[in-house]
């Protein structure tokens, strides 16, 4: 029976969920407000209004081998790897013209301690993601001693709401976990204050304390402004933190980036356990300042999964992590 916990962003990898490579990109996504977080080429490299697959097989296939060599690191590691299953046809065709995604594992559902957490997604061509996501469930999670929970449903919004209503929004990749401390980013585009607060009623019973963290409006999640490398060293980039770094982490060792390489994902980089850590070539200058702390740098060519706005930690979702 498979074990499900996770005790930090660094605690030893041993079961993860590694995300599949399709996605649909909504027709409209160009002129929305809320694809501000992407790169100026996005919508150039990646088809819209179609299937990769379709519109680009052979950047779909060097997306899937970018995926591939990222399973073979975690693999070598000693990380046991599932995989959420395939969007049915039916799936697609319900989606519309929302559009339809099944390729960040972080997103849908997170984890924290014992505690499986069904997300609530704010764009709508997200919303179905939870659902190649459930076999996971019924193999993985039911079976295990833990807790498994959905966040209430996001109210319906009026047509001309930006906000797309009050939520309440709580996204996986906002969620950082630090023992029994939370951290939920919020930017607009993603979580909000109504989400964070659903999960602090929920957590606080079991001895957690939620803090939200507000980031600037181009960046999606908190995981493309703060990473933790292990206890005592975490990466950021301060401009996107409209706080700073929180309290609890001020006193950790800091390795910062610039903007721009925020929003090119330099901070969501995997940790494998507190000895290695993942990233991108892309960010080498970033990977060689953690190597000469003692963390043994792995890398993977991750530029087509980074073009469409998430990168290693957004790839991936644990079900245990821990010493």
């Amino acid at each position: 029976m498979t074990e499900v916990f996770v005790q930090s962003e660094f605690a030893p990898l041993r079961v993860v969920v590694l995300a599949r490579s399709e996605v649909s990109i909504p027709a409209n996504a160009r002129d929305s407000a809320d694809t501000r977080f992407l790169a100026e080429d996005s919508f150039v490299l990646n088809p819209v209004g179609q299937d990769m697959r379709d519109g680009a097989p052979e950047r779909q296939a060097a997306w899937e081998r970018e995926r591939d060599a990222f399973r073979e690191v975690l693999e070598r590691h000693g990380v046991r790897v599932l995989r959420p299953r395939l969007l049915t046809g039916q799936e697609k065709t319900e989606a519309g013209d929302d559009g339809y995604a099944n390729f960040f594992a972080r997103d849908p559902f997170f984890t924290v301690g014992d505690q499986v957490v069904e997300s609530s997604m704010r764009f709508r061509h997200r919303r179905r993601e939870v659902l190649p996501m459930r076999e996971i469930m019924l193999t993985e999670v039911y079976p295990a001693e833990c807790g498994y929970v959905a966040v209430p449903a996001p109210e319906i919004p009026e047509p001309d709401d930006p906000a797309l209503g009050p939520g309440p929004f709580l996204e996986g990749g906002d969620v950082l976990v630090l023992d029994r401390h939370v951290f939920v980013g919020s930017s607009g585009l993603a979580s909000n204050a109504l989400g964070a607060r659903w999960l602090a009623k929920y957590l606080a019973p079991y001895g957690y304390t939620v803090e939200l963290v507000r980031l600037h409006e181009r960046i999606l999640h908190l995981d493309c402004a703060l990473g933790l490398v292990r206890d005592g060293l975490l990466v950021a980039c301060e401009e996107a933190l409209l706080d700073g770094v929180p309290e609890v982490l001020r006193d950790w060792e800091r390795i910062g980036t610039d903007f721009d390489s925020a929003t090119r994902l330099a901070t969501n980089g995997l940790p494998l356990s507190p000895d290695v850590y993942v990233t991108d070539p892309e960010f080498s200058f970033l990977g060689d300042q953690i190597r000469r702390r003692g963390v043994k740098v792995e890398y993977v060519d991750f530029a087509i999964t980074r073009s469409l706005g998430g990168s290693f930690r957004c790839s991936t979702q644990p079900l245990l992590r821990t010493s």
